[in-house]
């Protein structure tokens, strides 16, 4: 990694922040920090006009505007315990007239918690949130703090796509009467879409989307609106699918990794009917935040794919057909990579919940 102190600096709130160059293959890129001082955040998302909202998993929503955050009113209460909190924001495409936002959380359940979806209108000043509805949440969730999965993803017809992960209990993942370990869709109220693949079938949630999911952590459009998610593996195997309904995605019956033990986890790494990943990692980076480049800035990484590593600090760039790692983008900032996205304006943020930051990759002109 090329480390270079570019002179600028800009203040963020009390935060002064230096922009660093890190090297591409592609060349030199600049990084700028937006908000640091950040404690577990989760996500990022942006709003229109300027400013974003950050998640912390403690249960802070952050709006950040003119590098300043303001502390939001109004969150959902959170089961903040393992790997549970507040987890996802998503500012719909509609959010200039609905001024609503979407969380999914570990919403508490008894003694232990499930992963929930719920929207509320922001208000004007951004201080709050108001009408509060719970759209969906994975009844039964367990008590485990593991395996929350938890990105929300509107597609493109508006219906909502949320990723659940098997919550530490791999017997449930192929029983199509549970919520672990699948993806699940819904409309933007809450109801059951009518052409889920599962809709009518006895002893089926008509939510599901997709079975067979350990963890999907990441979860993100292409320019075609096609759904791709990374997952977490156990010791390997960790994978990015593309996703379409009805499908089944293996897990556990197939993985290319280890039980932590070093046992063999299932019955190997195919089987018919049965999901192969785009691509999968051993060993295991664990994947975070994914996102599909646009190409705006960068046009030859135009339709890439970029994935944050919680273990090995950095992000990875997978390109090509058959998809191919071809590429870890690597620094200071990039030290346990939560989320990734892309910004209106075709600069890549990312969160590094090792920094407790929020930053901005642009060209370095």
């Amino acid at each position: 990694m090329l480390r270079v102190v570019i002179c600028a600096i800009a203040a963020l709130g009390a935060f002064a922040v230096q922009a660093d160059v890190l090297q591409t293959r592609d060349g030199n890129v600049r990084v700028d920090a937006m908000i640091t001082g950040l404690d577990t955040p989760w996500a990022v998302d942006f709003l229109p006009g300027g400013g974003f909202l950050v998640t912390e998993r403690e249960g802070a929503l952050l709006h950040v505007r003119d590098g300043r955050a303001t502390r939001v009113d109004g969150v959902p209460p959170v089961r903040a315990s393992g790997q549970g909190g507040l987890l996802d924001v998503t500012v719909p495409r509609d959010f200039a007239t609905s001024r609503e936002i979407l969380l999914t959380f570990a919403k508490p359940q008894g003694r232990g918690a499930g992963t929930a979806l719920a929207s509320a209108r922001l208000t004007g000043d951004g201080t709050a949130l108001s009408d509060l509805r719970i759209l969906f949440e994975a009844a039964d969730g367990g008590g485990t703090g593991r395996h929350f999965g938890s990105r929300v993803v509107e597609g493109r017809d508006g219906r909502l796509f949320v990723t659940i992960g098997d919550r530490g209990n791999d017997d449930l993942v192929q029983n199509l009467g549970t919520y672990n370990g699948k993806i699940v869709r819904i409309n933007r109220d809450g109801s059951v879409p009518s052409d889920n693949p599962f809709v009518g079938e006895a002893n089926v949630r008509p939510e599901i989307w997709s079975l067979g999911h350990r963890n999907p952590q990441g979860a993100g459009l292409d320019a075609q609106g096609r759904l791709w998610i990374s997952e977490h593996g156990a010791r390997g195997g960790d994978e990015i699918n593309l996703i379409d309904g009805g499908l089944n995605y293996g897990w556990p019956v197939i993985s290319y990794g280890r039980h932590y033990s070093g046992g063999k986890i299932g019955e190997g790494t195919a089987k018919p009917g049965l999901e192969q990943p785009e691509h999968y990692w051993d060993p295991s980076i664990a994947p975070s935040g994914l996102m599909v480049y646009s190409g705006r800035l960068w046009p030859e990484w135009r339709g890439d794919i970029f994935v944050g590593s919680l273990k090995f600090d950095h992000i990875s760039r997978l390109e090509g057909t058959p998809l191919r790692e071809a590429e870890q983008i690597s620094g200071p900032e990039t030290e346990r990579v939560r989320d990734i996205v892309e910004a209106p304006d075709g600069t890549i943020w990312f969160i590094s919940v090792g920094q407790g930051a929020v930053y901005r990759i642009s060209p370095a002109s």
